[in-house]
């Protein structure tokens, strides 16, 4: 069982990697949250399987929670921050998000 354990986990670290992809080359900001996000709740996924390998599932549930929560945290601060900036770089954002400035 500790097999198929490890080969799963093996498969969502591969598919992981295909999610970081869309995550830094997405054509838009939506699509990079939500990739961030799949990688959070795969790699949430990913830690109750090394729970199981390792036979300390009690251990790993905990902090596959807490992974999961801030990740969970992260995303919903993200989608906040893009809802009012449209943008990473600062002198894209709108003229009233600025501030006067002298």
């Amino acid at each position: 069982m500790e097999s198929f354990f490890l080969a799963l986990s093996l498969a969502l670290g591969f598919l992981t990697l295909l999610t970081l992809y869309r995550a830094i080359a997405g054509p838009t900001v939506v699509d990079r949250i939500i990739g961030t996000g799949v990688i959070g709740t795969k790699t949430t996924v990913i830690l109750i399987l090394i729970g199981f390998i390792y036979r300390r599932v009690d251990m790993f549930v905990d902090i596959a929670i807490a992974y999961g929560l801030l990740g969970f945290i992260a995303t919903l601060a993200a989608s906040k921050f893009f809802l009012y900036s449209k943008s990473i770089d600062p002198g894209t954002r709108p003229a009233k998000d600025r501030g006067t400035g002298a």
